[in-house]
């Protein structure tokens, strides 16, 4: 077991875990969040890339740069959403809606991978979407005007284009991880740009911009770099594991500083995705069709 990965990617999750907290301090709105997120990420990796030497071997094949750049399209819209989803609702409940996306994979692979859909499987989706229903809270269900109100739709949809994200990942084999995220950085960059408030940035004070350089140079370049360089050197079951890392962190960080305290049913729907989703994760270590 290579030690110095684990801690790296171990490491990597914990900060990210952390995103949903800083998101809250910066004073900005999502778009304009991640528009700053793009910048860093493609100033931070786009140097590493460089530095590395790495950007000299990459081998540019042009399926494999479109099914990046459109795969940077799902990144970014992931990204959005769920800093949408942080303004509406709390940290737990939107990182745990979040956290379904493994069940997206399982779903869209199923209808456009023809992958198998077993009986065990189908249970554990409906066990999430019982877990979905009960963290979101029954009485969101009463009227659309509340149910939007919610944030669930945000979450959700940002679980669905992550899924997306890892399902069109799958088959770039040529380009390193470096050169994926610039270009899918760049895409975004371009992408937010026409839709940008700068007035957002107007009054902002010296911890608003802490927090969101902090976002844009350590939650995204500096991960991502911790994430790239360890990826490779860890076992997909290790991968799996470690990525509950995130969850954890934001959890403890939404009910121990935010006092987030979530009720009943909530817990309940937290542990059904939660096992919903483990199910799914180590279903993929048996089936090498599944690993994204």
């Amino acid at each position: 077991m290579n030690g110095a990965a684990m801690f790296k990617m171990t490491l990597s999750m914990a900060i990210f875990g952390s995103i949903g907290f800083f998101t809250g301090k910066t004073g900005i709105p999502a778009v304009e969040l991640v528009f700053v997120r793009c910048i860093c990420a493609t100033l931070f990796l786009g140097l590493c890339w460089f530095i590395s030497g790495q950007h000299k071997a990459e081998t540019w094949k042009k399926r494999e740069v479109i099914q990046t750049l459109i795969c940077g399209i799902f990144l970014v819209l992931n990204w959005v959403f769920l800093f949408k989803a942080f303004e509406e609702m709390s940290i737990t409940v939107a990182i745990s809606i979040y956290n379904l996306a493994p069940i997206f994979v399982l779903i869209l692979g199923s209808l456009f991978l023809k992958e198998k859909m077993t009986i065990i499987s189908l249970l554990a989706i409906i066990i999430c979407f019982l877990g979905s229903i009960f963290i979101i809270g029954i009485e969101n269900f009463n009227s659309l005007t509340d149910f939007m109100g919610s944030g669930f739709v945000w979450a959700l949809l940002s679980a669905l284009c992550y899924a997306m994200t890892m399902l069109l990942g799958k088959g770039i084999n040529e380009l390193s991880a470096y050169a994926m995220t610039f270009l899918q950085t760049m895409i975004g960059i371009a992408l937010l740009f026409p839709f940008m408030n700068f007035a957002e940035f107007y009054g902002l004070n010296g911890s608003n911009w802490l927090y969101i350089l902090g976002t844009g140079l350590i939650h995204t370049g500096f991960v991502y770099y911790l994430f790239f360089d360890s990826l490779r050197k860890l076992s997909t079951v290790v991968i799996s594991a470690l990525v509950f890392v995130d969850p954890v962190v934001a959890i403890l960080l939404d009910t121990l500083i935010l006092d987030f305290r979530p009720s009943t049913l909530q817990s309940i729907g937290i542990l059904f995705i939660f096992g919903g989703i483990i199910y799914t994760l180590i279903k993929q270590q048996t089936n090498p069709k599944m690993e994204v």
